[in-house]
């Protein structure tokens, strides 16, 4: 076995939906390189699996009771500042998206168009890249310049 299928990509997986969580499960679990090492289904959830588990990446949509998923990015940020999280959304250009990332997301992934983008977007991620789209980052520019 090679190096890089020695130690899979760890992922945790938080969303709401638990068909949408299972669905991530089954494809990001049948990549050789990647494993799913724990579920949550809001944001008080993904503090306490990240804390349990420490993820490689986090999968975290934002639209989630009990805590937002840029509360839990915020307080997971707040102890493992190198947490690498990829917030998955409904919408393109969506607001939460925007303060997510400013709440420290590294990757960004419309639930739409999910498996190939999702796995490209965490192995990127994972080796240190920013995943952010366009439209995403083009409006992180315009809020940064009128903030100054």
């Amino acid at each position: 076995m090679d190096e890089e299928h020695s130690n899979p990509i760890r992922v945790l997986a938080v969303d709401d939906h638990p068909a949408f969580r299972q669905g991530i499960a089954v494809f990001v679990g049948s990549e050789s390189d990647m494993q799913v090492v724990g579920e949550g289904a809001n944001g008080r959830e993904a503090v306490e699996q990240f804390r349990r588990h420490r993820p490689d990446i986090t999968l975290m949509d934002l639209q989630m009771g009990a805590m937002s998923g840029i509360d839990a990015i915020t307080a997971i940020r707040g102890e493992f500042p190198d947490v690498r999280i990829i917030v998955l959304t409904t919408y393109p250009g969506d607001v939460q998206a925007i303060r997510a990332f400013q709440a420290g997301a590294c990757g960004y992934v419309l639930k739409g168009l999910l498996r190939k983008e999702l796995l490209e977007t965490i192995r990127a991620v994972h080796a240190g890249e920013r995943r952010i789209p366009p439209e995403i980052a083009a409006r992180i520019a315009e809020d940064a310049a009128q903030d100054s």
